[in-house]
């Protein structure tokens, strides 16, 4: 005969087996989304200008091109002003004046590691010119933020308070009106992108100006992810913490830009660039702070469309959870006065199974 210790040792080894599923497919993913996305960073079709006209000035742009073998797409512009239009726009990551006293415009701001991408390939171009290569940057950064890459820390601290507020509503909340959860979503979201400003202006000076723009899109960027997650809860349940983490940790912060842009990242994470939320609030704050709002408005429509993508999802799960609520409900005697109360205090009408994922849900996203 099998002993109740037997017994019960082999369902809590069960037990510990099926919870390890989960931080096993964070791992993975995490590892495959982190490391396939920055282990080995390098420019294809970074755009740069050699500024001139004249036949050296093409030679110089054709022998790069053909050198880079794909890594740079090297234009040629008549002025400095069109170079330096060129670079406030993002439309290139540096200009190369060449002469007895080269000189590299550069934007940091857009991108520290493409900058410092492309100043390693014009340093090479003016030492075999025997010219030391003057290097101005046309775009720096706030004090604060000399690498360029606060507001990728920023966002990760934003999508923290965020995708892990989302299990605390979706299953603590879990017997709230879905209005009032999505209220609190708003709530939270308010809340979290308040923090966010403080740390990006009072606390770390990341941002010398522009602080009510950053706090307008933070919120539109926490109230998107928070909708979603609590959307998504009531058909993931327990899962919609890896599901949030996929969504908003390893697609997202891979793909946003705040360490490398698409030119130096592999395809699949570049076009993820073109319309995940992560880019839309690290380009937009970059481009509301430094670049005077250029290109901001398909920025906010970005964050806007993952909004409205969680107040749609939040409202047909909404719809969803009075199905099942309506599907549940057992007949009742004419005598029925409510439920009654078990010693816990939970309904007899209450799922004990219901109770312990939330119990469950609640301490994976603890320890995550």
């Amino acid at each position: 005969m099998v002993s109740t210790g037997q017994n019960t040792t082999a369902g809590a080894l069960r037990h510990v087996l099926g919870h390890l599923l989960t931080p096993l497919l964070m791992c993975l993913g995490m590892g495959l989304a982190y490391l396939g996305a920055f282990h080995a960073p390098q420019p294809h079709d970074l755009r740069v200008d050699i500024v001139g006209s004249g036949p050296a000035t093409q030679v110089l742009a054709q022998t790069l091109q053909d050198k880079a073998v794909g890594a740079l797409d090297v234009r040629t512009v008549p002025d400095r002003a069109t170079a330096a239009t060129a670079l406030a726009r993002q439309d290139s990551y540096g200009a190369y004046i060449p002469g007895d006293h080269p000189e590299l415009l550069v934007a940091s701001a857009s991108s520290d590691t493409s900058a410092m991408a492309v100043e390693k390939v014009f340093t090479q171009v003016a030492a075999d010119r025997d010219a030391p290569l003057k290097v101005t940057d046309l775009a720096p950064t706030a004090a604060g933020d000399p690498t360029g890459q606060g507001v990728f820390f920023l966002l990760v601290a934003v999508s923290i308070g965020a995708y892990a507020s989302v299990a605390v509503i979706g299953a603590a909340g879990a017997a709230l009106p879905m209005r009032l959860r999505a209220l609190l979503a708003a709530g939270t979201s308010l809340v979290v992108s308040l923090i966010g400003t403080l740390f990006a202006g009072p606390v770390f000076h990341l941002v010398d100006h522009g602080l009510a723009g950053v706090w307008a899109l933070s919120w539109l960027y926490a109230a998107g992810i928070l909708l979603i997650g609590v959307g998504l809860h009531t058909y993931l349940r327990r899962w919609t913490t890896l599901g949030v983490m996929v969504l908003f940790v390893m697609l997202n912060f891979t793909s946003s830009g705040g360490i490398y842009r698409p030119e130096l990242q592999p395809g699949f994470f570049g076009s993820l660039h073109a319309f995940w939320n992560g880019a839309g609030l690290v380009e937009g704050i970059r481009s509301h702070v430094y670049f005077d709002g250029h290109a901001l408005g398909g920025n906010v429509l970005v964050l806007t469309l993952w909004f409205l993508a969680g107040a749609l999802l939040v409202t047909l799960a909404g719809r969803t959870e009075s199905r099942r609520a309506t599907t549940s409900v057992p007949a009742r005697g004419p005598l029925s006065s409510g439920p009654r109360k078990t010693d816990a205090g939970r309904a007899d009408g209450a799922d004990p199974k219901t109770e312990k994922e939330r119990e469950e849900e609640m301490e994976e996203t603890v320890a995550v």
